[in-house]
């Protein structure tokens, strides 16, 4: 059996954001940075990251630890095969933490890793759901749909989820609608900044999630009015009209962090870079930290200026492929 080497990329929410644990929208792209995994033959079952290794005996051994073999748990206690023996190598580019979707990513490159290994080739729709559905009930994290649809299809996509507000079965969840916008927008003046804050976005999705299943008019109505204003930003995206879709990014954030929903480091980089001329800013993911996204005429120019304030890292996010092979052509 050959060596299958594979990755998947991390991802930011541009606007609709988190609707998508919702019934919602949202329009997201995804970044230059990617979770790399290699599959090889071996008599065990081991796991390696980080210089690090661990082999898997039992069940045991696939108990959440809150350590960097978690996410390769979760998908093994996922796919229960007892017959499954080989070399689980993976390492990401993705910073930890950020907000761009590190352990989505990984999850997403280790459950395509693994299935291909084993000759099976699923849709990209099965992929995502799985993905979500192991993050959710085995790595025990309160997540909606658009990370592991994003990290595993790749690209700048418009995404409806209607129909799927509530956790089902992972065999009778409903698909996701996803349209890619990518060929019809050559270039979105965005730009991605790290607040330098690591977050839990489960610790932030969490007691929303409550809210909104005890039925809280407040996140209820604001959810849906999100869910508006990304099908406003979809029309503003394609037509390439950036003050539109920015006083929409604002609009967006700002009904979020009135649910409480932001941060304060969050909130003092999205000020900075409004104050350095940037058109809408909001949180590209959960808040508490992690990033936020702007939309900016000169990205290069507000990057420098975030830089020269201080900022670690900023980047601007751009179509890329998703889970593949490492030596497939992006050709979706």
């Amino acid at each position: 059996m050959d060596t299958v080497r594979c990755s998947a990329p991390g991802r930011c929410g541009i606007i609709g954001n988190p609707t998508d644990m919702y019934g919602g929208a949202v329009i997201s792209c995804t970044v230059p940075f990617r979770a790399r995994v290699s599959v090889s033959p071996c008599e065990r079952l081991i796991l390696e990251t980080g210089g690090q290794s661990l082999e898997i005996l039992s069940d045991d051994d696939l108990r959440l630890q809150g350590d960097y073999f978690d996410v390769a748990r979760a998908v093994l206690d996922y796919m229960r095969d007892d017959a499954l023996t080989c070399r689980i190598s993976y390492s990401s580019e993705i910073p930890i933490g950020s907000g761009v979707s590190s352990s989505t990513a990984l999850t997403v490159a280790i459950l395509y890793g693994l299935l291909r290994f084993r000759h099976i080739e699923y849709s990209p729709y099965r992929v995502a759901e799985l993905a979500r559905y192991t993050e959710l009930n085995h790595l025990r994290i309160i997540c909606g749909y658009q990370d592991a649809y994003m990290c595993t299809f790749g690209g700048l996509n418009y995404m409806d989820f209607r129909g799927k507000a509530f956790y089902r079965e992972a065999a009778e969840e409903l698909y996701a609608t996803i349209e890619p916008l990518a060929p019809f927008v050559p270039r979105v003046p965005l730009l991605v900044a790290h607040t330098g804050v690591v977050h839990s976005s489960d610790s932030v999705h969490r007691p929303l999630r409550e809210r909104w299943l005890e039925g809280d008019r407040e996140v209820r109505q604001g959810y849906e009015e999100i869910t508006r204003l990304a099908q406003e930003g979809k029309r503003a995206l394609l037509l390439a009209d950036w003050d539109r879709l920015g006083r929409l990014m604002n609009e967006n954030h700002a009904i979020q962090r009135d649910l409480g929903g932001s941060g304060d480091e969050n909130e003092r980089l999205i000020q900075l870079a409004l104050g350095h001329g940037a058109l809408g800013a909001k949180l590209a993911g959960a808040g508490g930290g992690g990033t936020i996204i702007a939309l900016h005429p000169e990205p290069q120019a507000l990057a420098e200026a975030l830089l020269e304030d201080g900022v670690e890292l900023v980047f601007e996010p751009r179509p890329v492929r998703g889970a593949s092979l490492d030596e497939d052509p992006w050709d979706r």
